[in-house]
């Protein structure tokens, strides 16, 4: 009786229809229904229904849904709704493989079909039906089979997928009033689709043609199965990586990639980015963003994106953003972790100038959020663009929030870029072990700091760490600036020592080769100098062919006065202390003395580059260079602190017919000699090419200084004194100067000139000159003192 009364009622519905009733909204007054709650059909070529408005397996059908369905069918032709431009609706209907859909709206009608976005892959074209074609027979099995489950959310998808392949199709006006499928195992094989028990389905159908001989599977039922599996291939493809059988995939069933299938579209964009076709893969990304609505996928579909695609390409799909209801911006929301990954970037790649924009967005979340992380990032960003300052400041910031190996190697890079490798060792050194970055950052910190002119005043802890980490990890650089160390501290067999052990890790570092021979020769070790040359011949002109260097044996010290004024002189930088001798282990039973250097020169070297070589630390003959490019060797082997090996590519830069690049070369080979501690060769160094004024000025208080010195250390006072003088007329006596000066009038027992200078020195805070006072009144008040 009920179904009659249905029956009834929707015969009354259809009649009413034809009659005349076509105002749509006096239809849904008749009906009851909203039309701004009634959610828009979608339509969906793809393999499987996926339900939108509710649970399915309601047994109560509502026949107001089926009502608006016929209204939609026999109503005049409203206004096309383009909300999802990539709908299947305008798909011819024999070419595409039908699957259960989501509704599409009702006004997508053949004679007005939405636009269609080109395909994303490439597919065969499929045949186009001609307008005469008779109409195929509606297959309705899957109609009856959601029926009769009551479903109504898939029902009403088939009744819109129906409409859209046959427009001349009207569907049932009772539902209920479908038959039921007779045939009982293809109900469980629309059951076995509904499960997605693919496989399963398959095998019942080849079961039963086997039986059945002249029983054909539904055209619809096989169609869908084929799109179905193929979704199930390309995700399973995409899961292991095999990008090149995703895009095959794609390629072969083009109803898969619509908006409804927001998830094949993002791997089918992975997948092209991965074979190295990052164009394709970008239109993928640029299809969903001009053709999909969904605020939530559009949303993902950039921060997908932003995980394969590189800056640039980012820029254009951002540029598709759409402006919100309230004003705002539509990506918004993960703008912040934008301007990280963009920021990230930018530290890969030196060259990549990221938008003023989003570094200053993280540089105001690291100071809200406080982030170490954050901080990391504006610091390596900082650091990769020489910007050292404020690297230092970042990594600073990120240190105090979390000391991490990585925020401190940043600050230690930061460090020896402004010249301060001793705050950069400390920095790394407990760091030292956490990684091979990490380790080569704080053996060149060591090397920078062994490097310094003038030497560092280095405690003897340190002394002693960094030489034990050298020896175990058996670094060269470091080794070969411990034997130059040594040597600016004429501490002639220490310098000797190390050079033969880093020439025991790599025989064939000529600088450290080079180090020893002069050194030998130094300590008149005839037999050792000859070794060496036969050993380097052929190999190293400046090893064989090694020039005087009488200027360079060693200093006859004086025996110490009382109080120990040999020990006493004075320290390179003014106002601070002359630390005791320290002995560092070199290796096991063996001891090597460093004491206090002496300044070896004024004049401010070129700044070194700390984080590379520039291309100068291989051992290359300058002769065969270019003038212009040996002056370039020249300076970067100054740099990194070889100086003797700079002198040889500042000769061959002499050789160039430019006058400013003889200039360069000259003045560079003086402060190379100077460096070596060879006053006498960088005055002649200095004569090769006519310099300016300032820089002749400053190479003759250079040379001044060093051979004032090197009288001291020789025992000839008033030659030291003859060199001070002439100095002090050229530039202001510095204190550690004027402490030099004050001990040469003690040791020539000029004590009222010794306490005068002394007194004056010890005036400004020099410890030196405050020792040197206490060496006179040793001296000159014996009992007073005892």
């Amino acid at each position: 009786m009920k179904s009659s009364l249905v029956a009834v009622s929707a015969a009354v519905v259809v009649a009413t229809l034809v009659t005349g009733l076509k105002d749509r909204a006096a239809l849904q007054e008749r009906f009851g229904l909203g039309s701004a709650g009634k959610p828009a059909p979608e339509l969906m070529m793809m393999g499987r229904i996926k339900p939108t408005d509710g649970p399915a397996g309601n047994p109560e059908f509502n026949a107001q849904l089926v009502a608006d369905k016929i209204e939609a069918i026999t109503s005049p032709s409203p206004a096309l709704d383009t909300s999802e431009p990539d709908a299947a609706a305008s798909q011819p209907a024999a070419s595409q493989p039908a699957a259960p859909q989501t509704a599409a709206p009702p006004a997508q009608t053949v004679a007005q079909p939405a636009p269609v976005t080109p395909p994303i892959v490439s597919a065969p074209p499929a045949p186009q039906q001609t307008a005469a074609a008779p109409q195929p027979a509606v297959d309705e099995s899957a109609l009856r089979y959601f029926a009769s489950r009551g479903d109504k959310v898939r029902l009403q998808a088939e009744i819109s997928r129906l409409q859209a392949l046959y427009p001349n199709w009207v569907p049932p006006a009772d539902p209920l009033a479908v038959p039921q499928n007779v045939d009982k195992q293809l109900e469980t094989m629309w059951q076995l689709y509904s499960d997605g028990r693919y496989a399963e389905l398959r095998k019942a159908v080849a079961d039963r043609q086997a039986a059945d001989a002249g029983w054909q599977p539904p055209t619809d039922l096989l169609d869908r199965l084929d799109v179905a599996e193929a979704r199930a291939r390309l995700v399973n493809a995409s899961d292991l990586r095999q990008y090149a059988t995703v895009v095959d995939t794609a390629a072969a069933t083009p109803s898969l990639l619509t908006c409804s299938e927001i998830d094949i579209l993002w791997r089918v964009a992975e997948a092209f980015i991965q074979t190295e076709r990052a164009q394709r893969g970008q239109d993928a990304y640029t299809y969903v963003l001009k053709n999909c609505s969904n605020p939530a996928e559009r949303q993902a579909t950039v921060e997908k994106a932003s995980t394969l695609l590189a800056y640039q390409p980012m820029q254009a799909l951002l540029a598709l953003e759409r402006p919100a209801a309230d004003g705002s911006r539509e990506f918004d929301a993960i703008r912040d972790n934008l301007a990280r990954r963009f920021v990230a970037e930018g530290n890969d790649d030196p060259n990549l100038a990221i938008a003023p924009d989003y570094v200053a967005r993280l540089e105001k979340l690291a100071g809200t959020e406080g982030l170490a992380s954050d901080a990391l990032l504006l610091g390596w960003y900082q650091l990769r663009r020489n910007n050292d300052a404020n690297a230092e400041k970042w990594f600073r910031a990120a240190r105090a929030k979390q000391d991490s190996a990585a925020a401190s190697q940043g600050l230690a890079l930061a460090l020896i870029a402004r010249k301060a490798p001793e705050e950069a060792e400390d920095v790394m050194f407990r760091w030292r072990a956490d990684s091979d970055d990490a380790t080569s950052t704080y053996l060149a910190a060591t090397a920078n700091l062994m490097a310094l002119q003038p030497p560092a005043d280095l405690a003897e802890d340190v002394l002693h760490r960094i030489a034990t980490e050298i020896i175990t990890r058996k670094y060269v650089p470091t080794a070969q600036q411990f034997g130059w160390y040594a040597r600016s501290l004429n501490q002639f067999q220490t310098a000797a020592r190390w050079f033969e052990t880093a020439l025991a890790w790599k025989p064939d570092d000529e600088p450290s080769a080079y180090g020893l021979v002069i050194t030998r020769e130094q300590l008149s070790d005839r037999k050792g100098v000859l070794d060496l040359q036969r050993a380097w011949a052929g190999r190293s002109s400046r090893i064989t062919n090694l020039e005087d260097t009488s200027s360079l044996m060693p200093n006859a010290l004086t025996p110490p006065a009382k109080g120990g004024l040999a020990a006493q002189q004075p320290q390179r930088p003014p106002a601070e202390p002359l630390p005791a001798e320290r002995r560092v282990t070199l290796q096991p039973g063996a001891e090597v003395v460093v004491r206090a250097a002496r300044p070896a020169m004024e004049t401010m070297t070129v700044p070194r580059v700390p984080r590379q070589t520039r291309g100068c630390s291989t051992t290359i003959d300058a002769g065969q260079l270019k003038p212009a490019d040996a002056l370039s060797r020249g300076w970067c082997l100054m740099d990194i602190n070889r100086p003797m090996e700079a002198i040889s590519a500042f000769e061959a830069a002499l050789q160039s017919p430019s006058r400013k690049v003889r200039e360069d070369a000259a003045y560079g080979q003086s402060l190379a000699y100077l460096r070596a501690g060879l006053s006498g060769n960088a005055a002649v160094a200095a004569t090769k090419a006519p310099q300016n004024r300032q820089r002749a000025a400053e190479l003759q208080v250079a040379i001044l200084a060093d051979r004032a010195l090197s009288a001291f250390d020789a025992g000839r006072y008033r030659e030291t004194l003859i060199y001070l003088d002439q100095r002090a007329q050229l530039q202001q006596e510095r204190i550690d100067l004027m402490v030099l000066r004050g001990y040469c009038y003690l040791n020539l027992k000029m004590y009222g000139d010794a306490s005068r200078i002394f007194e004056a020195a010890a005036a400004t805070g020099s410890r030196d000159a405050a020792r040197g006072l206490a060496d006179v009144r040793n001296v000159t008040h014996p009992d007073t003192n005892n």
